[in-house]
């Protein structure tokens, strides 16, 4: 089964519910003081260094077809 692929920008949003403007409005109250972090460790200097950019990252490629004169 084929599944439609749905890609956004932040211009192409969708907007909010009412509902889940609702839920997010305590969330977006708390300090960051308040958050639990303590599941999620730091990443050190040393771990950023050590980061690949664009690893995983798989251009979108379409193929074009050109057309070239020969007298050109």
């Amino acid at each position: 089964m084929k599944t439609k692929r749905v890609r956004h920008t932040p211009d192409t949003l969708p907007q909010l519910t009412d509902e889940q403007r609702q839920r997010l409005a305590p969330l977006a109250a708390l300090p960051d003081e308040s958050i639990d972090t303590s599941d999620i460790p730091e990443l050190s200097d040393e771990a950023w260094k050590a980061g690949i950019r664009g690893r995983f990252y798989r251009p979108v490629k379409q193929q074009i077809t050109a057309r070239v004169d020969a007298d050109g």
